[in-house]
């Protein structure tokens, strides 16, 4: 049973709809178990990639999503992937989504999610904010420290799956040749 009260598997018998959303550049097994726990929670997940014109990613969105479903099964429908530039509050909502999943590292994690939580609870009352701790082994992992760890060849394996290190050990690569 899904704890959420806006929840739509309470009030009828359609599937639970998730969004988890980030930039993912790139995903690592932090995201990856987070994944795997909200869908403990609820029936779908759509990892929602976020265009933010404020960050330069160091992978194309193309490639943060390919990178992403590479992660999964082609038969897990479980897991959606898609790309979105708006709010993502309205973008669950487009998604008849109940809830949107937040990974939380540290406690200082918790008070920009907390205020991004409250701006979604106004803009859209019925999509819920869900927060999942890191599993303890990635709670030191972020991607920005796996890119500056792989950047300088430091060993990340373990940290992404491996089709995401050959990739960032390319990138890598690419860039200073």
């Amino acid at each position: 049973m899904c704890p959420l009260t806006h929840c739509p598997k309470i009030h009828s018998s359609e599937p639970t709809v998730a969004v988890y959303p980030g930039t993912f550049d790139p995903i690592t097994n932090g995201h990856l178990d987070i994944v795997e726990r909200a869908l403990n929670l609820f029936d779908r997940v759509i990892i929602a990639v976020a265009i933010n014109v404020g960050k330069q990613p160091l992978f194309p969105l193309e490639e943060r999503i390919r990178l992403i479903k590479e992660c999964f099964g082609p038969d897990d429908d479980r897991v959606g992937v898609d790309a979105t530039d708006g709010l993502i509050v309205d973008y669950a909502v487009s998604q008849r989504a109940c809830a949107i999943v937040r990974g939380l590292r540290a406690v200082s994690d918790f008070d920009y999610e907390f205020q991004l939580a409250l701006m979604n609870r106004k803009l859209a009352r019925e999509v819920d904010t869900v927060f999942l701790m890191t599993g303890l082994r990635w709670i030191y992992i972020s991607s920005s420290i796996i890119k500056d760890a792989a950047k300088h060849h430091g060993d990340i394996s373990g940290l992404v799956p491996d089709h995401v290190r050959q990739a960032l050990k390319k990138k890598y690569r690419t860039q200073t040749s």
